[in-house]
């Protein structure tokens, strides 16, 4: 167990086939914080929305996250533009899990950072909703294109993780213009309100860096870079890439029922009012029970 000060997570994407979820767990399993902050696009209603997906393991890492809080663990929610439906929960505590719109983070060495989600400098995803969802779907087909390379490297007995739409974005000029100029507007709005860096997500682009002064922090993400972001006792941050291979599922199972994850309450109802359930579709009772109460105010 490695024990930090602090765990910066982003962009999950519970509820999705894409979510590497046995590679969370066994990253949440080998590190112990004071405070964990879950920076957005935590769970995916975008995906959820055209059909549900829930499996066991999605459940174990909210399980996990309620119980860290229950003892003492300092967790905050920042709501995505992928779960955006739940920021207006904003200021209400699911469980011991505290929700807000953004937050701001002390590190030990005093430096203040800004903690936010990002999607408010995507100007696609801000005004042009339907080419973010295009977009959204095209990177899934990726992701999942990404067994086909993996099967011939384990053939070849080549080690390591590599990434097809990772490898896309580091290659395609666009798409490293949309990067850079998202890490200069995010920088720019941290330094004229006064911070000294900020965390953030949403373009599943992970870095530590230097702009003008400002630290720019971006956790990455758990669908395809399988990264997160630590604070060390001292205040130094430190950029976690996991490559290491999926635990035993047997393993990860979860610990207690569904029915006592008063965290997926909001879940349950924001699904049932954006996206009622046809008939012959699976049922939302399918990720949690409809009687779990609703999130204190």
């Amino acid at each position: 167990m490695n024990r930090v000060r602090s765990i910066f997570l982003s962009d999950i994407h519970l509820g999705t086939r894409a979510c590497q979820a046995e590679r969370l767990l066994n990253f949440m399993r080998a590190y112990e914080a004071e405070h964990v902050y879950l920076l957005g696009d935590i769970v995916d209603f975008w995906s959820l929305g055209r059909g549900i997906y829930w499996p066991p393991l999605h459940n174990t890492f909210v399980q996990k996250m309620l119980k860290r809080a229950r003892h003492q663990v300092k967790v905050v929610f920042v709501p995505g533009n992928h779960d955006e439906a739940l920021r207006e929960y904003a200021g209400s505590s699911f469980g011991d899990i505290q929700v807000l719109r953004e937050a701001v983070h002390t590190a030990a060495d005093g430096r203040r950072f800004l903690l936010i989600h990002g999607d408010e400098f995507d100007q696609i995803t801000r005004y042009h909703r339907w080419v973010a969802l295009l977009g959204d779907m095209a990177y899934g087909m990726l992701v999942r294109l990404n067994f086909l390379p993996s099967w011939f490297r384990r053939k070849l007995g080549v080690g390591g993780y590599w990434s097809l739409a990772d490898y896309a974005k580091r290659s395609l000029k666009g798409a490293l213009e949309f990067v850079y100029g998202f890490e200069e507007s995010v920088a720019h709005h941290v330094r004229r309100s006064g911070f000294d860096g900020v965390v953030c997500g949403h373009i599943h682009s992970a870095a530590i860096k230097d702009i003008g002064g400002i630290t720019y922090i971006n956790c990455g993400d758990w669908v395809d870079s399988c990264s997160a972001i630590v604070e060390h006792p001292d205040g130094r941050m430190e950029l976690v890439r996991w490559q290491e291979d999926a635990v035993a599922v047997e393993e990860l199972m979860p610990e207690t029922p569904t029915a006592d994850l008063p965290l997926l309450a909001p879940v349950v109802a924001t699904l049932r009012r954006l996206d009622p359930v046809p008939p012959g579709r699976a049922s939302i009772r399918d990720i949690a029970d409809p009687g779990t109460t609703q999130p204190q105010r």
